[in-house]
């Protein structure tokens, strides 16, 4: 009888166990991250400034959201810098994943260099290329100290061209990190479809646009989700190459999330452009996870 008391105790411990290291973490998640998502909801329908109030306005704040031109540039800028960003990580990735497929030699080396600026932070990355870009200490400038005056390339203080030297820099950070994804994905493609298609006498462009291109279709997927949420939430890399100017030439949504809600003291309309923001990054993502749930496997 002790026996099986102490059987049925030893299981209960073994499946209570798991739950009671894993509760802090799940209630801390709760909290921290769904609790403050429903909370910042709440606050974007009320009238809170400096400090969170509970006097509700409706949807006062996002009919005012949608009328500050500022608004308006950081959602432009924003379409300008995903279009770009997403396009060009996505080319550069497929060709170096293309090149490193050929089993060159040194691919073990010619990999971490690729996706060493990946480990990095976006404050780290942002503050190296604001010293290569600024016309003042950077390249500009070494350039004219071995000679040549003609040079001039200063993007990163023009209001026009401003917002290109975030994309630079993001395309640097990021570009590696898909290129990894797309060369898992040819190294899962099944080289005996490759061998047939070759004995048929398909060239090598054929062999890349009919066969192994459309089953890279799920990298491109994920790729394009990865890099679509890194777009949105876009704010340290801004800050530190730009920090959001010349003037509001760099200006992003999550760069006017947080100078409206802790600069101007409007924390109702801050509110409401992070909702914004959840709600672009959620229409990203559902189909995404939807898609992934149907597919059979």
């Amino acid at each position: 009888m002790a026996r099986l008391v102490q059987s049925d105790l030893r299981t209960r411990l073994q499946e209570w166990i798991p739950k009671i290291v894993l509760a802090p973490s799940v209630a801390s998640m709760l909290i921290f991250v769904y609790g403050f998502i429903v909370f910042t909801g709440y606050l974007s329908f009320t009238n809170s400034r400096i400090l969170p109030t509970f006097d509700l306005v409706g949807w006062h704040n996002y009919w005012r959201l949608f009328q500050l031109p500022t608004w308006t540039i950081a959602v432009q800028n924003l379409a300008i810098f995903a279009s770009l960003y997403i396009a060009i990580c996505i080319a550069i990735g497929l060709s170096l994943a293309i090149f490193l497929d050929q089993k060159i030699r040194g691919e073990g080396l010619l990999r971490p260099i690729f996706l060493y600026p990946m480990a990095l932070s976006f404050i780290v990355t942002g503050t190296a290329w604001k010293w290569l870009l600024d016309p003042g200490i950077g390249i500009e400038h070494t350039l004219h100290l071995w000679g040549w005056e003609s040079f001039h390339f200063g993007w990163i203080k023009s209001s026009s061209m401003a917002i290109y030297t975030v994309v630079i820099a993001a395309v640097w950070q990021s570009s590696g990190f898909v290129m990894a994804m797309f060369l898992a994905g040819l190294r899962g493609i099944d080289n005996e479809i490759l061998k047939a298609a070759q004995m048929d006498g398909a060239s090598n462009w054929n062999l890349y646009r009919r066969i192994i291109i459309p089953q890279l279709r799920p990298a491109f997927l994920s790729a394009f989700v990865i890099l679509a949420h890194l777009a949105v939430k876009s704010y340290d890399l801004v800050i530190a190459l730009t920090g959001g100017g010349p003037g509001r030439a760099t200006e992003l949504p999550a760069t006017f999330m947080y100078s409206y809600t802790f600069t101007r003291n409007e924390m109702g309309v801050g509110a409401a452009s992070a909702v914004i923001m959840l709600m672009t990054i959620a229409a990203i993502m559902i189909p995404y996870l939807y898609a992934e749930l149907k597919e059979p496997k």
